[in-house]
């Protein structure tokens, strides 16, 4: 299995090479040459597994085991769901009226990227550990990203993570996840930006060859190959939960809802779909919704501001996963990947060409909420289910509501129309723990985990970043002054 740039303008890498590379050379993000092929009775075999054995018979997939023995991969996999408080390591609740919520946010920090970057991060430590290097990691968060990264990493001496949050954009918890971890590796930045403005000066940094070789950096965003890798699991798992036979030909197809904001588990649904997995894939965005407007109209464009919204992990306006999207949809056409991305990278606006835009529209639905939307998702699924959403899940309960009611009143009943529909799975991407905010914008009230709670009293750490600062200028000699104490 090789790997190759969506731009076209690098070299092939193996799974090493594109773990540690973050973006490629050229700009693009890595995908595999090839995209394995499933048949039903692969599927059939794979649905009696548990979520962590899918994860890692689809790894094996993608790691060849030259690079690592099958024996290794399965203990760095089993390893990095250690930690995870759910026996099954995900959970699905099956809910009244047909929705099915598939909690992801088991982990240590309550959020579905600990799945995946808890893998991650044991995969980086086995080749440093063999290689005896040293890499820096550099992650831009909206919200759950950061802590998620900073867990998987935190008190190794071959890694120094630098994560950039901003400032008033995440909630009280996820800010407090990140800087109340004092390591000497970990290295908060509180900026005052947006979540986009944040992304500038690491792909500033990533673009400095010279810079980025020196001093080995990497990403721990979903531009990481490794972290959508892991991710096409939920989608399997998913199906499996769901599916309510496989005993037919062709075999029963599922719908998956995935909350939306940088594109990484929406690509990775999309792999999956290519893989021959049965799924009809819904990207459901909050305000935000330039995927939203990419998959109903071709127009893939910045609206004029970020808006500050409940599901704040979602708050993004340049989703860079969706190069990926177009890049296999397209069939794999760099040239035309690299045109289309570099256009926009200068104009911040795109009209997809015709015929892309019917196969993206062919393989994705999409749906937007407001706020006010996610509030009555998440009143009505307490009220129905005694059952606290977080405000991205609730996003994704939305489009499963505007579905069922309208099903109800297409045949004039109040009915069981679910039962007979295409079954449902909602992706839930975080606990209700973390959004003290949005529950009680809801009237709900928030029940808190000791381990949350606990946060408040405890030391923090960051450096902040202020407008008209030289960010890029300030990362830079951050990551010189490390090294050179290290």
């Amino acid at each position: 299995m090789e790997y190759v740039s969506t731009r076209g303008g690098a070299g092939v890498v193996d799974f090493e090479g594109a773990l540690f590379s973050g973006y490629a050379p050229d700009g693009g993000l890595f995908m595999p040459q090839r995209i394995p092929s499933l048949d039903g009775d692969t599927l059939r075999r794979w649905s009696r597994l548990s979520y962590r054995e899918l994860v890692k018979e689809l790894c094996s997939l993608f790691i060849t085991a030259e690079l690592v023995p099958r024996s290794m991969l399965n203990d760095l996999i089993d390893r990095a769901f250690s930690r995870f408080r759910h026996k099954d390591v995900v959970h699905l609740s099956r809910l009244k009226d047909g929705l099915n919520v598939l909690e992801l946010w088991h982990g240590v920090t309550y959020a579905f990227k600990d799945l995946s970057l808890s893998c991650t991060g044991q995969f980086l430590q086995y080749f440093l550990e063999k290689k005896q290097k040293h890499v820096t990691i550099l992650v831009g968060t909206s919200g759950d990203t950061g802590s998620s990264a900073i867990e998987s990493v935190r008190g190794q001496k071959n890694m120094d993570i630098f994560v950039l949050l901003p400032k008033g954009f995440c909630t009280q918890i996820q800010e407090l996840q990140m800087t109340t971890v004092i390591e000497d590796n970990v290295h908060v930045f509180a900026a005052h930006g947006n979540s986009d403005e944040i992304d500038e000066p690491i792909k500033e940094l990533f673009a400095d060859v010279d810079f980025a070789g020196k001093y080995n950096l990497m990403s721990l965003n979903s531009v990481n190959w490794s972290r959508i890798m892991v991710q096409i699991a939920h989608h399997f798992y998913a199906y499996f939960q769901c599916a309510p036979s496989l005993d037919t030909t062709p075999l029963p197809v599922v719908e998956i809802v995935v909350p939306t904001g940088g594109g990484g588990n929406i690509t990775a649904g999309c792999i999956a779909q290519k893989m021959g997995l049965p799924i009809r894939l819904v990207a459901v965005v909050n305000s935000n919704d330039i995927i939203h407007r990419t998959v109903q109209h071709g127009d893939f464009s910045l609206s004029e501001s970020v808006k500050a919204t409940l599901a704040s992990a979602m708050d993004i306006q340049e989703p860079y996963n969706m190069e990926r999207i177009l890049w296999l949809l397209s069939g794999s056409d760099s040239h035309l990947t690299k045109t289309l991305m570099e256009r926009f990278s200068v104009l911040k606006s795109l009209k997809l060409p015709e015929d892309l835009h019917r196969k993206l529209s062919e393989t994705l639905r999409s749906c937007s909420a407001s706020d006010e939307d996610i509030v009555r998702a998440m009143q009505r699924c307490w009220k129905e289910n005694c059952y606290p959403l977080c405000p991205h899940s609730a996003v994704a309960a939305h489009y499963h509501y505007l579905q069922t009611d309208g099903a109800c009143l297409r045949q004039k009943s109040s009915c069981f129309s679910f039962l007979f529909s295409t079954p449902r799975c909602c992706l839930a991407p975080a606990s209700a723990a973390k959004f003290q905010d949005a529950l009680l914008r809801a009237g709900l009230v928030p029940q808190l985990p000791p381990e949350i709670t606990a946060l408040t009293a405890m030391e923090t750490r960051s450096t902040p970043l202020e407008q008209g600062q030289d960010w890029t200028q300030t990362l830079r000699e951050w990551i010189e002054a490390t090294a050179q104490r290290r």
